[in-house]
């Protein structure tokens, strides 16, 4: 089981950075997969991306356009989405999401999941 708690959202100026961090707790975290959805109001949760326990990502290409960055740090119990060049369209409520073993881009896979980051992106 992993707990999560997510951070780093706000609000920041179109063309600007932030890092969301994801902290989570339990002794399962070294082997679970972690993602990153967002949803905006009115939109359904959609995937961003998604880092295995051997660090190896993937990134919804279309929205994220390499833009953004997932990461983790098992040391230290973390996983991490670096946000740049961001666009108004990425305004969104950011949750992280966790499951044992491989990653799925359909949130409903994921039964551990944090309580969500606001990300308001300015024009």
């Amino acid at each position: 089981q992993v707990q999560l708690v997510e951070s780093g959202g706000g609000l920041v100026q179109a063309g600007g950075s932030l890092r969301l961090s994801c902290a989570a707790s339990g002794r399962t975290f070294s082997q679970s997969a972690i993602a990153w959805f967002r949803q905006a109001p009115g939109k359904e949760r959609e995937f961003v991306a998604a880092v295995m326990w051997n660090g190896a990502a993937t990134y919804d290409v279309d929205s994220v356009q390499g833009r953004f960055t997932i990461s983790r740090d098992n040391a230290k119990s973390t996983a991490y989405l670096q946000m740049n060049s961001l666009k108004p369209e990425d305004t969104a409520v950011y949750y992280c999401a966790a499951r044992t073993g491989f990653y799925y881009r359909d949130s409903k896979y994921y039964n551990e999941w944090g309580q969500g980051t606001q990300v308001t992106v300015s024009s």
